[in-house]
């Protein structure tokens, strides 16, 4: 401890630097392969859909499969990411997904595929529960908002790597699900050398451990001596929690907006048409290669909104990010249900201001929400509840993912094209009521300063006010 010297909170050293710039980056490994499945099945569906003979009630099973498991797997990740830690339960979810992975490539019938995708599900929503805490557990404060959305970042990296992967395998969707297997080997391998979260060290009673993790992710003993004691002060103030103290009064404005902003991410249709784009393009009379390689762009373009969000969110808040982006979202929405209403784009320029649309929502609507969504769980809830607090955003997310992909294309083929994309842009619109009216800002803020806004009953904006 003698000589080393203290640095001016939140600044550390390079090496500190470096270390949690690679912790995050190994761990949001894991955002990659939950990308990469969920982008695949949009570009696997059209192969599978000739060898298989599948309709549309069961593309949206197979399709649904990863979900059902992501609804057991982000419950069950959090009182196990409680108890055996968060770096653990990161390798366990690594390992469900190169099993997951090597299984999908080797079905031999639909309900193979079914019980590959949701061993699969088990992995995603274990990874949107825990990987987002671990960083943001390890990360400083003035950098937890771009190392957490770095998770979402690789998020849809995988889904664009997974459109043009198949796009260069062609009917192949065995080799598409097989090659699942090479980044969760990366996250293996990765995560055998990564610390442990130093929040969940303490709470575990193994302060000695969490100070070393802590010295080497700071830079400077000082600056970790200061935030363990910050640390401390909110274990001893609080038991483990139980699902039940989720419900309590003042931890419930948390609950509201974690759940609540996972919801309305999905249920504004973003995962919808990164499903579904492919098939919806080919029947507004688009060739399948043409249709899989205009949403592979589409998605190049949500990658970049990403990375601009990453920034952004630590520099103007994660709030007014959402403000920003949702509106531009509902006319995109708008304009398309225009384009595919009467005839439907039947000439080629009406069917190019489509695919400019669908650019445009799925840029503005996923860069928005994907960049938030799991940065806010990480976020709003307190520690002694923070695993379980993000197990209920996960679920949310993915119980309503379950629902817009189980009724997409019986939607399209109920209402109509236009009609759906309208109906997602008047859920957009109250979305964006939601967030001006509840959402708090976090950024700047450390975990335990949300959490005394919380016991103090000043986390919504209109609390703020007063």
């Amino acid at each position: 401890m003698g000589t080393t010297q203290a640095t001016p909170s939140g600044q550390g050293t390079g090496s500190s630097h470096r270390l949690v710039i690679w912790t995050a980056l190994v761990a949001a490994l894991g955002g990659l392969l939950f990308g990469y499945d969920t982008g695949i099945i949009g570009v696997a569906l059209l192969g599978l859909g000739r060898e298989f003979a599948l309709d549309d009630g069961l593309k949206q099973v197979i399709t649904s499969a990863i979900i059902f498991g992501a609804l057991v797997g982000c419950l069950g990740t959090g009182p196990f990411s409680d108890r055996l830690g968060r770096r653990r339960m990161v390798i366990v979810a690594g390992i469900l997904f190169a099993i997951g992975s090597l299984l999908s490539a080797a079905a031999t019938g639909v309900v193979a595929l079914v019980l590959a995708r949701f061993i699969l599900g088990l992995s995603a929503g274990s990874s949107t529960q825990i990987i987002p805490v671990y960083i943001a557990e390890v990360a400083p404060r003035d950098h937890r908002g771009k190392l957490v959305v770095l998770f979402q970042f690789m998020v849809v990296f995988g889904i664009t790597v997974a459109y043009f992967t198949g796009l260069a395998l062609g009917d192949h969707w065995r080799w598409m699900f097989g090659l699942g297997v090479v980044p969760a080997l990366l996250l293996l391998s990765g995560m055998v050398i990564l610390p442990e979260s130093p929040r969940w060290l303490v709470v575990r009673g193994r302060r000695d451990e969490a100070r070393q993790v802590l010295t080497r992710v700071r830079g400077s003993a000082a600056e970790a001596d200061a935030e363990l004691g910050e640390i401390q002060k909110v274990v001893d103030s609080d038991d483990e929690g139980s699902w039940k103290d989720l419900l309590q009064p003042w931890i419930r404005p948390a609950l509201i907006v974690g759940a609540s902003i996972s919801m309305f991410s999905q249920i504004t249709g973003n995962n919808a048409l990164i499903y579904y784009a492919p098939t919806i393009l080919v029947k507004a009379g688009f060739s399948e290669h043409a249709a899989v390689l205009a949403t592979g762009f589409s998605t190049l373009l949500v990658v970049i909104a990403t990375m601009v969000g990453s920034v952004l969110v630590d520099r103007i808040g994660r709030r007014r990010f959402l403000l920003w982006m949702i509106p531009g979202s509902i006319v995109a929405l708008v304009v398309m249900g225009l384009l595919f209403g009467a005839n439907g784009p039947s000439t080629p320029l009406s069917q190019w201001l489509v695919v400019a649309c669908l650019a445009a929502y799925l840029m503005l609507n996923c860069g928005g929400f994907g960049v938030c969504i799991w940065l806010i769980n990480a976020e709003v809830y307190p520690l002694f509840v923070r695993g379980k607090g993000a197990s209920v955003g996960a679920f949310s997310h993915w119980i309503f993912d379950l629902v817009v992909t189980l009724t997409t294309l019986s939607l399209v083929t109920w209402l109509g094209a236009a009609h759906t994309f309208w109906l997602y842009a008047g859920i957009s619109l109250l979305s964006l009521l939601f967030i001006y009216f509840l959402v708090p800002e976090t950024k700047g803020k450390s975990l335990e300063q949300i959490e005394q806004a919380l016991r103090s009953r000043t986390f919504f904006p209109y609390q703020q006010r007063r």
